[in-house]
């Protein structure tokens, strides 16, 4: 018998199935009765991966000892059979068997992993009986991992105060419980008494901890972790890495969060990716888009939920090129047909104004979910393609999903950017009535952006009424309508709302100072800049920047310090005279300053947006590519006006990008209708 099980258990630790079945059949031919050694056979086929042989063996021995049913119980359940598993616990009660400790701990995770809540809540009712619930910390911690994956937390801490003697694997699955149910605090002050108690943390108690005292901006907690983690030796451990990663990043520490990656040895996968993550949820994203080419080299496969982080990093900075090489990884790796990483791609294309291909993306993808369908609308809302919005709302309603409140402001946006009015108020009234839908300062702020540009603005005004202490953002929205308009004395009535609320507001003042120049009103203009000098305040200026062969180049308006400023002049000066033969006259009315007629025509013809084009145009002469320019503020009219003849005049499509939305020029006309 020692010789056999001496076999055995080489081919168990081998994981040699041949020999296995070797030693099987010989023990058969011996005569030599292995019943004695059934167990070991057992164990030895499971260790080798082969259950059907373990499960036949198993079904021909006529009395089954506790441990044996184990063997089968767990051995099915960590091959992801939780199902088989559940029949066999169920068939060892039948026969009378009773379970133990390790029976427990392992048909607990099956009941789990198969959400069966009340097989669960009979099984524990059963270890209570036999005395093994509080007596055993195995059971008592298999069963606050249960009930914790049953979202029972209030169950799982009963189960945790009714055991005495509490081990680390207790305190942890609880600790992981809570955290996993984003309840931070909870977690945080069981935390505390397991250090209170003496009890060493492992890494993933300290793993789960770190994401708590990140999720709650605890910096100081999040720290003493730290240092927790150093003395425990763990800084090396990759749970340990990414958690800290993860703490000092959502706690916006990015410096500490890049000084522990640079201490790391070996990045996993999951660390790469809380790495970029992090970057990209603190604005870093020119960084982030840097650590993922690192990434790459150093032949790290991406996963989805990094993709889709490097790709909103992308969308961010309008980088279309960069996007578009992502674009093929995720093709490689087969997985742009995946929600998080479809959506991100739509995102994209949608921010960088290529409509068609944010389309494209979103029909090849394998699954419509809200997430998607919102970034598809959101993509046609900023690029003005209002009823193409409202057509894939009502098919998102057709397919059974529910809008959000991201929705229907993605949608009022759309309604807002293509002059839809009547629908956008249809939209508006549809949320009042939707029980399950709050409105927002975001929805209230669209609605009255929409109302006040189609003039009108009584209607806007007393939407604001409306909301409980409406806040600076609706006030300046309704002011702005009222600059669009030319309505003077409502704007002055609002400026005295806003500065209510804030005395300082830099935004409210430079409003209502160009309202009055565009107004002709020049000595309030006078005040007004005194005013804004008195309170230190300064206006962004006017950039537009362009991409032209992978380089970006920036202008500001009058810029002369580009290299090739003379060429640039040169382009501009001869586009100016041939769009006049066209038509194009220029509009002074958007001249913000005292000057004379001549003066205000030659300013205008040295804007940002008008340099940024003729640089383009310049550099790529002879080519078809659409150019696409970006502003930090709005487009002014006269430059509308002047890209629109440009765009007959060379044939070339024209995509600018300004602070509120997308404007595609073709043929001499803009996708905007005018409605801006």
């Amino acid at each position: 018998m020692n010789f056999y099980s001496s076999l055995i258990a080489r081919c168990a630790h081998t994981k040699s199935l041949t020999t296995l079945r070797t030693v099987h059949t010989n023990i058969i031919k011996s005569g030599f009765s292995y019943s004695l050694l059934a167990h070991k056979l057992i164990d030895a086929y499971i260790k080798c991966g082969y259950l059907a042989e373990a499960r036949k063996l198993f079904d021909d021995l006529p009395n089954r000892h506790v441990v044996t049913w184990n063997s089968m119980i767990s051995s099915h359940v960590s091959h992801g059979k939780s199902k088989e598993a559940v029949e066999f616990f169920g068939n060892m009660l039948v026969e009378g068997v009773l379970p133990d400790a390790y029976s427990f701990s392992a048909i607990f995770k099956a009941f789990s992993e198969l959400g069966l809540r009340r097989h669960g809540q009979r099984a524990h009712g059963l270890a209570v009986v036999l005395g093994l619930e509080v007596l055993d910390g195995f059971v008592a911690s298999a069963l606050v991992d249960m009930y914790a994956k049953f979202d029972k937390m209030r169950d799982a801490h009963l189960v945790f105060d009714r055991v005495l003697e509490k081990d680390v694997v207790l305190f942890s699955a609880l600790i992981v419980g809570y955290a996993q149910h984003g309840l931070y605090g909870e977690a945080l002050e069981v935390f505390e008494d397991m250090v209170n108690r003496g009890v060493k943390p492992n890494e993933y108690t300290l793993a789960s901890i770190l994401i708590s005292c990140g999720n709650l901006g605890d910096l100081v907690n999040g720290q003493l972790i730290h240092g927790l983690v150093v003395k425990s030796g763990m800084e090396s451990v990759v749970a340990s890495q990414t958690s800290l990663l993860t703490m000092y990043s959502r706690c916006s520490m990015v410096e500490d969060s890049i000084k522990v990656f640079n201490q790391l040895d070996y990045a996993s996968q999951v660390t790469w990716t809380s790495f970029v993550v992090g970057l990209v949820h603190n604005g870093r994203e020119e960084a982030a888009v840097s650590i993922f080419r690192e990434m790459i080299r150093c032949s790290i496969s991406p996963n989805p939920f990094v993709l889709s982080s490097v790709l909103h990093a992308c969308s961010s900075l309008a980088m279309l090129a960069v996007g578009e090489q992502i674009h093929a990884i995720t093709m490689k790796l087969g997985v742009d047909g995946n929600k998080y990483a479809g959506a991100a791609l739509i995102n994209l294309y949608g921010k960088c104004g290529n409509i068609g291909k944010a389309r494209s993306v979103f029909d090849v993808l394998s699954e419509l979910d809200v997430v998607s369908i919102n970034s598809m609308i959101y993509a046609y809302a900023q690029n003005g393609f209002g009823h193409e919005a409202l057509q894939l709302f009502e098919r998102m309603k057709k397919l059974g999903l529910v809008p959000n409140g991201v929705t229907f402001i993605s949608l009022l946006l759309a309604c807002n950017n293509a002059g839809l009015v009547e629908e956008g108020c249809q939209i508006f009234a549809s949320i009042r009535s939707n029980q399950n839908i709050e409105l927002t300062r975001d929805h209230f702020t669209c609605m009255i952006d929409l109302l006040g540009r189609s003039r009108r603005l009584e209607e806007a005004a007393m939407l604001i009424q409306e909301v409980r202490n409406p806040d600076v953002v609706l006030w300046r929205t309704l002011l702005n309508a009222c600059k669009i308009h030319g309505e003077v004395e409502m704007a002055e009535k609002i400026m005295r709302k806003v500065l209510e609320l804030s005395p300082g507001d830099g935004g409210t003042h430079i409003l209502l100072t160009n309202l009055y120049a565009s107004a002709g009103k020049w000595n309030q203009v006078i005040e007004m800049k005194s005013t804004i000098r008195d309170l230190n305040l300064k206006k962004s200026p006017a950039i537009s920047w362009v991409d032209v062969d992978r380089e970006v180049h920036t202008f500001m308006a009058g810029d002369l310090s580009h290299p090739r400023a003379n060429e640039i002049f040169e382009m501009l000066h001869k586009l100016i005279e041939k769009v006049k033969t066209l038509g194009y006259n220029p509009d002074t009315r958007f001249v913000l300053q005292d000057l004379d007629e001549e003066k205000k025509r030659s300013s205008l013809y040295y804007h940002s947006e008008k340099l940024a084009i003729a640089f383009a145009l310049w550099k790529t002469i002879g080519r078809t590519t659409t150019i696409r320019i970006f502003k930090n503020l709005r487009v002014c009219g006269d430059c509308h006006s002047w890209i629109k003849f440009v765009s007959h005049l060379t044939g070339r499509d024209i995509i600018a990008r300004d602070a509120k939305r997308f404007h595609h020029f073709k043929g001499g006309l803009c996708s905007c209708k005018d409605y801006w």
